[in-house]
């Protein structure tokens, strides 16, 4: 099972393992991860799971859909070379030790 570690804007760090299939927002959602509000459910309709990708793994995700690009516009901060929407991104073997962190609040 990949291990996704999320680290909160203030340093804390989570390592948490994410059965494939689900999503990253998924994994943060069943493992009580603060700093991911998930407002809308995944549904691609709200910026509150908004992460920074570590520059490391940012070109080891599938590309930005242009719906993901356009809730981005609203999240808190965003940085368009790192940001993501982590209800966007599906977890599979290949993202066994992803790193994301939260900006400093979500919208």
């Amino acid at each position: 099972m990949p291990k996704i570690t999320y680290l909160e804007f203030n340093g804390t760090e989570h390592v948490v393992d994410v059965p494939t299939g689900l999503t990253v927002m998924e994994g943060a959602r069943d493992n009580n991860i603060p700093g991911i509000e998930a407002d809308c459910g995944g549904a691609c309709a709200c910026s509150t799971c908004h992460v920074y990708v570590d520059p490391a793994w940012f070109g080891k995700l599938p590309p930005k859909e242009d719906m993901e690009e356009d809730m981005l516009d609203f999240a808190y901060a965003p940085d368009p070379a790192r940001s993501r929407l982590t209800c966007q991104i599906k977890v599979t073997e290949d993202l066994d030790g992803l790193i994301v962190q939260m900006p400093e609040k979500q919208i």
